[in-house]
């Protein structure tokens, strides 16, 4: 499995949070910790805007992806927003995490729980080739639900 090295910067007062990190070793995603002053509560309905403290600065031709924790949302109806959530290579500030309530229960949020997962991924650039006709496929413009 290939290893790529990305630098990373805690911001000042998060010496206690945790880095992201892998927790297991067969994990895809690492998970990403709340920076939170003071404890948060999210209300059902509302959302909030959740600080990891940290800063990273990826390579170019890479990007982050910010998605929700499978285990809150199936036990408390918490996810990530705008999922998966984009932290582009050239992008050096903090990296936040916008969280819904779609539970039926307020949602507290403590400093260092874990609250989504991040995953980096090989990006390319796409370039068009504006044609007339595409080339035919099976599926060919078949959409949602054409296969039964």
């Amino acid at each position: 499995m290939e290893e790529l090295k990305v630098s990373i910067k805690r911001l000042p007062g998060n010496d206690d949070i945790s880095l992201p990190r892998y927790m297991t070793e067969g994990s895809s995603g690492m998970d990403i910790f709340a920076a939170v002053a003071e404890e948060k509560t999210i209300l059902p309905g509302e959302r909030e805007l959740v600080p990891a403290g940290i800063i990273i600065g990826l390579p170019p031709g890479f990007e982050a992806q910010i998605r929700p924790r499978s285990g809150l949302a199936i036990k408390n109806g918490i996810t990530a927003l705008n999922s998966p959530g984009t932290i582009d290579g050239d992008y050096r500030g903090e990296v936040k995490v916008i969280m819904i309530n779609h539970g039926r229960e307020p949602f507290v949020i403590r400093r260092g729980d874990r609250i989504a997962q991040m995953m980096v991924n090989r990006i390319c650039r796409v370039s068009w080739n504006l044609k007339e006709d595409l080339d035919k496929t099976e599926r060919n413009s078949g959409g949602f639900g054409h296969t039964g």
